[in-house]
């Protein structure tokens, strides 16, 4: 594969993020704050935007302006336990062109100082989106099943993850070929990669090859969600 340009982040960024695990905290991140925009948010940007220029050829609606792309470090604390108020990690979203963030089946990575995640899928569906997506699996789980079966899937994604029911959902047949399908409420593949790789040009390579086999999967995740309205369906399935 042709080099992307991107040669990976820095030393200094794995080493922000490891010194942000241990000082997470306002007192320590002010001071290096233009460590952490020059030497992990720059470099992340730049990577975003080499993964456009090639997702052009195989999802061109994902196609996502870096800045958009690129998820804040600030946490949102307000309904959470933990009050730190840092993330830390880097990370990243492509969401299909039309939809709103987080909504659908998108691309997403992440790089923080212990892991590389690269993932794609649904992952928080509204209701009436959860519905037709069970709805479409219903009547095309073979398809499903055939593209989660593709050699290089299996590869480098390994198998469907996500959160799901401990039951076939109130009103779809316990008996149906695609019942442990729609027990999901997200449908995710998901792949971690050595942390050690984020400072070389290979990081690039690995994301994009993931990227680009996971591409079947989005699509027919979305393929039922491209007419649907934006509001709430009170007739979703909610259980």
């Amino acid at each position: 594969m042709p080099s992307s340009g991107f040669p990976g982040f820095p030393a200094e960024a794995l080493q922000f993020l490891r010194g942000l695990e241990k000082n997470n905290r306002r007192e320590w991140f002010e001071p290096r704050k233009t460590v952490y925009e020059e030497r992990v948010r720059a470099p992340m940007l730049e990577l975003v935007a080499a993964l456009n220029a090639r997702m052009r050829a195989f999802a061109p609606e994902f196609a996502t302006e870096p800045q958009r792309a690129v998820y804040r470090i600030y946490r949102d604390t307000r309904f959470s336990h933990d009050k730190t108020p840092y993330k830390t990690h880097i990370a990243a979203s492509f969401t299909r062109r039309g939809f709103e963030k987080h909504s659908g089946a998108g691309y997403y990575l992440g790089v923080s100082a212990k892991e590389i995640d690269v993932a794609g899928g649904v992952y928080m569906p509204s209701p009436e989106e959860l519905r037709s997506i069970r709805l479409h699996l219903l009547e095309n789980h073979a398809e499903f099943d055939r593209i989660l079966s593709r050699p290089m899937v299996r590869k480098t994604l390994g198998s469907l993850a996500g959160e799901k029911l401990s039951r076939v959902p109130k009103g779809f047949p316990a008996e149906h070929p695609s019942a442990s399908l729609v027990q999901h409420k997200q449908w995710l593949l998901w792949s971690k990669l050595d942390p050690a790789m984020a400072t070389t040009p290979r990081l690039f390579v690995e994301i994009l090859k993931r990227f680009r086999a996971m591409a079947p999967f989005i699509d027919f995740l979305n393929a039922p969600l491209a007419n649907l309205r934006r509001k709430p369906d009170p007739r979703a399935f909610l259980d």
